[in-house]
């Protein structure tokens, strides 16, 4: 081979190298933190004020409090949700030399905005497993007086696209103990929300209960109605939904099933900057349109504590209430259970 031949191939080499290497330069994420730090990687998320980033020198993905970053930089297109209910599709370059600042392309035009305004952020392009979360949390309580054995089991997922979320939730609670009744509880639940424009959403839920304190078998409650968030930040949100609901109901007693027709107001609050602390309270009220002076409360509150490897305690209280219960059930029920989970994604 000539000498020239030979340097030509060795600068198209070097030039190849140095392509390739751009391009996976170009791949990585970077953030710069409060205390001047510099990850580069791939940023996973950003959920619940915290930010989910994966490095090539680690084994376990990073878990970042968002109020931690100062920039944020990705040629990749990220879903961009905002506290006022806007969610678009861009690249995330932040402000040089301006901290919590960022560039947020809208096509035609692009607009600066504060790292504050933005309440989510997930990568288009992602696999399925990426969009899911679930977390199961066990307990168990054994003590030797009147052999009392009570276990309990909570399974929770959601799914979260660009418009709308999933969730399923299914939790059983269990006791045993001599010279008592055996007891036995069972809560259940699908939901689908879709989000609408200025923080608007549609919200379609099927929710399953069975209690011996009621004398319930099974109550099936199908229900579609209307939302709104008036606080939506990336530390806490609260919002509100109406609608129409129908409510079936099979009784452990030789009382006849039951169906009714009703109306429904539901509140939620969830408030998940607390340091490792978060929590959550969801309160639903159903006034029947078929049978006149009823009224039925639903009210579920968790507090959860977050360990490390995404291990996690949990104390959680429901209550149940109807006025207007079977003949000899009780007009309420609740249950408070400690539990020790793992979380998922």
């Amino acid at each position: 081979m000539c000498k020239t031949a030979s340097m030509s191939l060795k600068i198209h080499f070097t030039l190849t190298l140095v392509f390739f290497s751009v391009l996976l330069h170009g791949q990585d994420d970077t953030i710069r933190l409060v205390n001047k730090d510099v990850l580069v990687g791939e940023l996973k998320k950003m959920e619940r004020s915290v930010i989910t980033f994966k490095t090539k020198y680690s084994d376990s993905d990073f878990k970042i409090k968002y109020h931690e970053v100062l920039e944020v930089h990705s040629d990749r297109i990220f879903i961009v949700a905002f506290s006022d209910g806007t969610r678009i599709t861009s690249s995330l370059q932040s402000v040089v030399n301006s901290d919590r600042r960022i560039i947020i392309n809208y096509g035609v035009i692009s607009k600066e905005h504060s790292l504050e305004d933005i309440v989510f952020l997930e990568p288009l392009g992602k696999s399925l497993l990426d969009n899911l979360t679930i977390n199961v949390d066990l307990g168990l309580t054994l003590t030797k007086a009147n052999n009392l054995k009570q276990f309990t089991i909570n399974v929770n997922g959601s799914y979260l696209a660009k418009k709308w979320r999933a969730n399923a939730l299914f939790k059983t609670v269990t006791s045993r103990q001599d010279g008592a009744a055996d007891v036995d509880r069972m809560d259940g639940e699908a939901g689908f929300n879709w989000y609408l424009p200025n923080d608007w959403f549609l919200d379609f839920n099927a929710i399953y209960l069975s209690n011996d304190e009621q004398l319930l078998d099974l109550r099936s409650t199908y229900q579609i109605g209307v939302g709104y968030f008036f606080l939506h930040t990336n530390s806490l949100y609260f919002g509100a939904s109406v609608g129409l609901a129908y409510t079936t109901e099979v009784f452990k007693s030789d009382e006849p099933n039951a169906s009714s027709t009703e109306a429904y107001l539901g509140v939620g609050f969830n408030k998940y900057d607390i340091g490792d602390l978060s929590t959550s309270t969801t309160l639903l009220y159903y006034p029947s349109l078929s049978d006149s002076g009823r009224h039925r409360v639903n009210l579920t509150s968790n507090l959860k504590y977050d360990l490390p490897w995404d291990f996690y305690i949990k104390f959680s209280l429901t209550y149940n209430y109807d006025s207007k219960p079977t003949a000899g059930a009780s007009d309420s029920d609740y249950v408070f259970t400690t539990s020790f989970g793992w979380e998922f994604n």
